[in-house]
């Protein structure tokens, strides 16, 4: 336990707040001090770091107990950019940043070539207490030397209480260290341990015939070690069968014409499409589908209760149906991730049955979680009401998955050992036998009504103004350059009304008009719900082998008209300084996300500020891994980082708080998760953008973008609306189609 404070310095009344974010290495110069050990000094060196904000001492201010050991190396050719916002003094008055640097009295200057270095203090200690403080981020992906730079505080701390003659002292000192508690952190950590050990840990690496999510210590059953009253669930063996139809998909017509002939017959009502639309086949290989099915088939859907009801924060209704129709009626006190966390805890298999298949999804759950189940995992009370489910999902016994690459066709069954197997493979083979591609490959459906013409003209509206949406901006920037954050992902709701929507048909002129890699389409009919999602960006994923990988994406614009202009627009993306800032500090978030249940050391980023393209959007992508704990649960490792830090900023926590205070309506579905929960301990989960939501007789829009310190609010404004685009009209253009009037 590390007993020493390195501390970020606080906004003091003597500090001067300069609103700046940049993901520019930053060059320091250091004075040597033990705390740099091994780590070079000066503008030819490789020490660079990582500043999201600049936090300016007067040189004149510092009280004597402070002693400067660390400070910037940059000159007038601008290695990095400083926005004129000006910044608060103690005393109330504002000067400007320029004014600032031309009376240099923040740190003396100097001369090298001819040009005038400035200097910005970016270290102190105490001269007498052991005590440091740092104003960049020695944690940052970007940061170099940072894990010697920590290794050096730890050498430091060792010394300190060696050297200490109180061994009384020294107890009492690491167990204040112990009992603290980093603010807004708390509740974060009380979810944690309140279900790690409720007996969500897996233990799949172990006896595969044991449950998947007993965790063991030290051969002790955790659930007696956390509560000797709790009971475990009745444990429940599925086994798997499964065939594979080699080189089929395309003879069939691909995974529209199988998804079609199999469970669009009835307009997709209660199905799921895991599409993995995308043109380019090394971001997305496998597609997975499904319906109304086997005796195991249910469907789940879940709303949070009314803050205004007595109950914890998390309770919530579920409705359950069965594939017979019969419904059951729960009441969730502790919330639909508790409830899944048990359900899976239920389920044993055996991994010979999936031995040979090349994918994670062998059946399990199916469906999506909503933005508002951010409660569950730490953050605070919702401040609005989600009018959609905060979560549904089926549990499909029957899936069909087809292989992008070697165009190869499978089927798969699940029943409970001691049942009777399925005849699902053996009818769903001769269905694919009868399947014929048709002569126009267009989807048709005769038995379908006509949509409403006078609806067919209406457009999508905003719920703000654009006036109204610029001012949040604002009110995001003014947050920014008062500490409170240093990324706020706004957002607001486009809405039109559809009538009797033919969904699924939505669905299909999207994924033609927009592909992604984590498309979904998804119906639920007892909640009159059904989302088409078009998604480039992967929330979580986790495999057999027990690594986690996140794909944040930070950074957006619209493709060129020519060639030439979608280069310029890529390379452009590529060397945008405030969009390598956003993206940045969501792929630093993630790493910390994921930090709290994977192995130490594992976490790594193998892909840093790659640039996709897409139909109609070239996105900023980083990937971000991680071996998983082997105590730890699916369930729990969505909690730690749900929701996702690309919809939410950074500081998460505190930046939700100031999202739920300026948007004026619940973000429902949109900037939630839609995916799977294998029902092997696998799971992969996308986030939810670039998607329709139609619930009841509406259909909804979400999009926004992160504010941070280089924003321009009319440019924030437009990439709002580039983001609805490709959504909005593909609803416009299938309502407008002559053939649907």
């Amino acid at each position: 336990m590390l007993s020493l404070c390195l501390l970020i310095i606080p906004l003091l009344s003597w500090i001067q707040f300069l609103s700046t974010e940049t993901s520019v290495k930053i060059g320091i110069e250091h004075d040597g001090n033990i705390l740099f050990s091994d780590i070079p000094s000066g503008r030819n060196s490789d020490f660079k770091v990582v500043r999201y904000h600049s936090l300016i001492i007067d040189k004149e201010s510092l009280p004597k107990e402070l002693v400067p050991i660390a400070w910037t190396i940059y000159d007038d050719t601008g290695s990095f950019s400083e926005k004129n916002t000006g910044s608060p003094l103690g005393n109330g008055s504002v000067i400007p940043v320029s004014e600032k640097l031309e009376n240099r009295s923040h740190w003396p200057t100097s001369h090298v070539d001819g040009k005038q270095n400035r200097h910005i203090l970016m270290g102190i200690m105490h001269s007498s207490l052991p005590h440091y403080g740092l104003q960049f981020h020695p944690e940052s992906i970007a940061t170099t030397y940072g894990s010697q730079l920590f290794k050096n505080f730890k050498d430091i701390t060792v010394d300190y209480w060696s050297r200490s003659k109180s061994p009384s002292l020294l107890r009492r000192n690491i167990n204040d260290t112990a009992n603290m508690q980093v603010t807004g952190a708390t509740q974060f950590l009380k979810e944690l341990s309140r279900n790690r050990f409720r007996g969500n840990g897996s233990s799949y690496y172990e006896n595969p015939k044991k449950s998947l999510f007993v965790a063991k210590t030290n051969g002790v059953d955790v659930f007696d070690l956390a509560d000797l009253s709790y009971s475990k669930p009745h444990v429940k063996l599925l086994r798997l069968k499964w065939k594979k139809h080699e080189r089929l998909a395309h003879k069939l017509g691909g995974a529209r014409n199988i998804f079609i002939e199999l469970f669009g017959k009835n307009r997709g009502n209660d199905t799921f499409w895991l599409d993995t639309s995308s043109s380019d086949k090394a971001r997305g290989r496998f597609s997975f589908m499904g319906g109304k099915g086997g005796s195991l088939w249910k469907q789940m859907t879940f709303s949070l209760s009314d803050q205004s009801e007595i109950t914890s924060k998390h309770a919530g209704h579920l409705l359950i149906e069965d594939s017979q129709g019969s419904t059951e009626k729960r009441f969730l006190e502790e919330g639909f991730l508790d409830f899944l966390r048990k359900e899976l805890a239920s389920i044993s298999y055996d991994e010979k049955d999936f031995t040979g298949l090349p994918f994670d999804f062998c059946g399990g759950y199916v469906g999506c979680i909503g933005y508002d189940i951010k409660v569950e995992c730490g953050m605070p009370i919702n401040l609005h009401k989600s009018k959609a489910p905060d979560a549904c999902f089926f549990f499909e016994d029957n899936v069909v998955a087809i292989d992008h690459h070697l165009d190869d066709v499978y089927v798969l069954s699940l029943y409970e050992e001691g049942t009777t197997e399925s005849s699902f493979l053996n009818d769903t083979e001769e269905k694919l036998t009868n399947l014929r591609v048709s002569s126009t490959g267009k989807w048709k459906d005769q038995t379908l009504p006509a949509i409403d013409s006078s609806q067919c003209k209406e457009r999508f509206i905003p719920d703000k103004s654009k006036e109204q949406y610029i001012n949040d901006v604002e009110s995001c920037m003014a947050y920014i350059k008062d500490g409170e954050s240093y990324e706020l992902c706004l957002t607001t709701q486009n809405r039109r009304k559809l009538g009797n929507a033919d969904s699924l048909g939505i669905y299909l002129h999207l994924r033609e008009r927009n592909p992604a890699p984590y498309a979904a389409f998804l119906n639920f009919s007892n909640a009159n719900l059904s989302i088409c999602c078009s998604s480039p960006e992967r929330f979580l994923k986790l495999d057999r082998n027990g690594m986690l990988e996140a794909k944040p994406i930070k950074g957006t614009v619209a493709r060129g008209s020519t060639p030439e202009e979608d280069e310029l627009l890529k390379l452009q993306l590529k060397l945008s300084e405030k969009n390598q800032a956003e993206n940045l500090m969501i792929v630093d978030l993630l790493r910390n996300d994921l930090g709290r249940v994977c192995e130490p050391g594992s976490v790594h980023v193998p892909n840093l500020m790659d640039v996709e393209s897409y139909t109609t959007v070239h996105t900023m992508v980083s990937t971000i891994r991680g071996l998983k704990k082997p105590d730890i649960s699916p369930v729990e490792c969505v909690r730690a980082a749900y929701p996702g830090g690309s919809m939410t900023g950074a500081p998460k926590l505190r930046s939700v708080e100031i999202l739920d205070s300026l948007e004026n309506c619940s973000r429902g579905l949109y900037s939630g998760s839609i995916g799977y929960f294998s029902y092997n301990g696998t799971f992969d989960l996308n986030i939810v953008i670039r998607t329709v939501v139609i619930h009841e007789d509406e259909a909804t829009i979400g999009a926004g973008g992160a504010i941070v310190a280089l924003s321009n609010p009319e440019d924030e404004f437009e990439e709002m609306i580039l983001k609805t685009r490709a959504p909005a009209n593909a609803v416009l253009e299938f309502c407008n189609d002559p053939r649907r009037q």
